[in-house]
C-alpha cells in the first residue's frame, strides 16, 4: 500500500475545490459581484472563476485590470459573501479524510498552496478540522504573481525543503495545474472543477473524479 508515487517526498495541496467541495459558493459569490460591479451575468459553471488570485479572475472575466485598491475592495467583499453562503456547509472531498491518515502515517510532509487569504484559510481548514495538518502554507498574499504562474508551487517545494520534481501536487482547476506542472512538480487533479481534457492539456498525469479515486490509482499501479 503505497501512499505517494515513487520518487514523491512531499505533498502539495490547493484548497477549494480540492479540499473541500467549496466551488459552488466561490462562482455563486463571485456571480452576484460581477453583476453588481460589471453589470455582467455570468455562468455559474465559468471556469474563470476558479485558481487564481481576485484581480486577475476580474480581468479575465472583465478584460479590465483594476486599480489594486478597487480590486482589493471588491476582493473583500467577495470572499466575505462566499463565508456567507459556505457556512456550515463546507464538505470534504471524497477520500480526503483516508488519504490524509495515509501521509501521515508514513510521515510524508504536507503543504498548502492556495490563492485564498489567510480569513478563509482559517475559515475552510477549520471546518474541515484540518487546521494542525500541514507543515507549512503559501497563501495567496506570500506571492506577487498567482496561478497559473509557477511561482506558487516553487515557494511551496521551497518551504518543505524540496526540489519541485519531488513534490507532488494535489490541484481541480486549470490554472493550478499549469502552476504546478510548470514549476516541476508531479500533478494529479480532481474533477471537482474543470473536465478532464483541460486539465490534461493543462499538465495533469493523472485525473481522478476525487481522492477515492485517487486512492485506488496508487493501490493499482504505484
Amino acid at each position: 500500500m503505497a501512499a505517494v508515487p515513487d520518487g514523491i517526498l512531499g505533498v502539495l495541496f490547493d484548497m477549494d475545490g480540492v479540499l473541500a467541495l467549496n466551488g459552488a459558493f466561490h462562482a455563486q459569490a463571485w456571480r452576484r459581484i460581477f453583476r453588481k460591479h460589471f453589470g455582467l451575468d455570468v455562468a455559474l459553471d465559468d471556469a474563470r472563476f476558479h485558481g487564481g488570485k481576485s484581480r486577475f479572475i476580474i480581468q479575465a472575466v472583465t478584460g479590465q485590470l483594476l486599480p489594486q485598491d478597487r480590486a482589493w475592495a471588491i476582493h473583500l467583499e467577495k470572499e466575505e459573501l462566499y463565508r456567507q453562503l459556505a457556512s456550515g456547509r463546507i464538505e470534504p472531498t471524497p477520500g480526503l479524510s483516508i488519504y490524509l491518515e495515509r501521509l501521515q502515517k508514513y510521515g510524508v510532509p504536507l503543504g498548502l498552496v492556495t490563492s485564498a487569504d489567510e480569513e478563509n484559510v482559517d475559515f475552510v481548514l477549520g471546518a474541515l478540522g484540518l487546521s494542525n495538518v500541514f507543515a507549512s502554507r503559501v497563501l495567496g498574499s506570500d506571492v506577487t504573481t498567482g496561478k497559473p504562474d509557477p511561482t506558487p508551487y516553487l515557494l511551496g517545494a521551497g518551504r518543505l525543503e524540496l526540489a519541485p520534481e519531488a513534490c507532488l501536487v494535489h490541484e481541480d482547476s486549470v490554472a493550478g495545474v499549469r502552476s504546478g506542472a510548470t514549476a516541476g512538480c508531479v500533478v494529479h487533479a480532481v474533477l471537482t472543477t474543470c473536465d478532464e481534457p483541460a486539465l490534461r492539456a493543462a499538465g495533469a498525469r493523472w485525473v481522478t473524479p476525487n481522492f477515492s479515486g485517487w486512492l485506488e490509482v496508487l493501490d493499482r499501479t504505484v
